[in-house]
C-alpha cells in the first residue's frame, strides 16, 4: 500500500485502490483469533494522547497495537493529566512524545491541532478526531463496514442523519463518500446542525448526488445505509441551541419498518436516545458489528504505516525524510 503522506490526518489523503487494499487487509486481519499474535508491530511503541474522552477509538487503537505484537503508552485525560495542564503546547507535547514512540495517535478539541502536531514530529501520526473538523479512522470503519455487510461501496443509497455540522465522523465518512461510484447521498438533520456547504459542493463535485431533507420516514424506503449521529452536546455554545436539534430523528422499530430488508443501520456510537435500544436485536442494526470492526481496520492502517521503508514516507511538507 502506498500513499501521499506518512502521517493520516484526512479523508482527502486515501484513494480508491488504497482503500480496498486496505479493507482486503483488515479482512485478514479479522480472520485471525483474539489471542493469535500477528507480531508485525513488535519492538514498536504506540502512544495515544487523548485529550478529549474516548472509548472505542483509544481502546481500540491500543487494542489493535497490542495484537499486532506492540506495546502502548497512553495520556488517556491528556488535557489534565498531561503537561498541557501547565499551558504546555501541542507541538511541544508531540515532541518529546515522538522521543518515545515509534507512532503517536492523538484526540484533541480544536480543529487542526493534530496537524500541528505532525508538522514538528518525525515519527507517523494519526490523528483520532480534531473537534468538529475530521475522524479519518472512523470513516475507513463505517466505509469498511459498509464493505463488509453490503459486499460492495458503489451504487449506494446513504443518509447521514443527525449531528452533520458538528460531528466529525459524518463529515469524514462523507468526504470519503467521494471515493465510490454511483452514490446518493441523503444529508438529514435539523437547522441547527445541517451539513457546512463547503463539503456538501465538495461531495456534488465528485459526482455524488446529493439531497438534503427534513423527511427521513419518506426516504427511508430508499435506503442501504441509515448512518445515525449524537447531537453532540459538548460542540454548542449555548444550551439553546443545543436542545433545539434533539429529538428530531431516532431510529426505532417503527422506523425500522420502513427500511428494506437489506438495509443497515450503523452509528459511530455512544448512542444518547437517538437509537431505540428495542432496534439492538434487528438484523440489520450494524452498529456493534461496526464498532468491532475497528479493532481489525486500525491493525490494518497501524501496519501499513509501521512497515513502510523509509523511502516511501513523505512528510507532510512533501519532502522525503532520511
Amino acid at each position: 500500500m502506498r500513499s501521499t503522506v506518512n502521517h493520516v490526518l484526512s479523508v482527502a489523503q486515501f484513494e480508491r485502490p488504497f482503500l480496498f487494499e486496505l479493507f482486503r487487509r483488515a479482512d485478514e486481519l479479522a480472520t485471525l483469533g483474539a489471542r493469535e499474535a500477528v507480531g508485525t508491530a513488535k519492538g514498536a511503541i504506540m502512544a495515544t494522547l487523548f485529550y478529549e474522552p474516548s472509548t472505542r477509538t483509544r481502546l481500540s487503537f491500543e487494542a489493535a497495537m497490542t495484537r499486532l505484537g506492540g506495546a502502548v503508552i497512553s495520556a488517556e485525560y491528556a488535557a489534565a493529566t498531561s503537561s498541557a495542564a501547565k499551558g504546555e503546547s501541542i507541538e511541544d507535547t508531540a515532541r518529546v512524545v515522538a522521543g518515545y514512540a515509534d507512532l503517536l495517535v492523538i484526540r484533541h478539541p480544536e480543529a487542526g491541532s493534530v496537524a500541528r502536531a505532525a508538522s514538528v514530529v518525525d515519527v507517523p501520526v494519526i490523528n483520532a478526531g480534531d473537534g468538529a473538523n475530521e475522524h479519518p479512522t472512523q470513516a475507513l470503519i463505517d466505509l469498511y463496514t459498509i464493505w463488509r455487510e453490503l459486499g460492495r461501496i458503489d451504487g449506494l443509497t446513504i443518509a447521514l442523519v443527525g449531528d452533520l455540522r458538528y460531528g466529525r465522523a459524518a463529515r469524514s465518512l462523507a468526504r470519503l463518500l467521494t471515493q465510490t461510484v454511483d452514490t446518493t447521498v441523503f444529508l438529514v438533520a435539523p437547522p441547527v446542525t445541517r451539513m457546512a456547504p463547503d463539503v456538501v459542493n465538495e461531495l456534488r463535485a465528485a459526482g455524488l448526488r446529493v439531497e438534503e431533507t427534513d423527511d427521513l420516514y419518506a426516504i427511508a424506503p430508499t435506503l442501504d445505509v441509515l448512518y445515525q449521529t449524537r447531537i453532540q452536546r459538548e460542540r454548542f455554545s449555548d444550551a439553546e441551541s443545543y436542545t433545539q436539534a434533539c429529538g428530531h430523528y431516532v431510529v426505532n422499530r417503527e422506523l425500522m419498518q420502513h427500511l428494506p430488508s437489506e438495509a443497515i443501520v450503523l452509528h459511530p456510537l455512544p448512542r444518547v436516545g437517538e437509537i431505540d435500544p428495542a432496534v439492538d436485536d434487528d438484523r440489520r442494526a450494524a452498529y456493534f458489528r461496526q464498532a468491532r470492526n475497528g479493532v481489525a481496520l486500525r491493525m490494518a492502517l497501524i501496519e501499513w504505516m509501521l512497515q513502510r521503508r523509509p523511502a516511501e514516507v513523505v512528510s507532510s511538507n512533501g519532502h522525503h525524510r532520511r
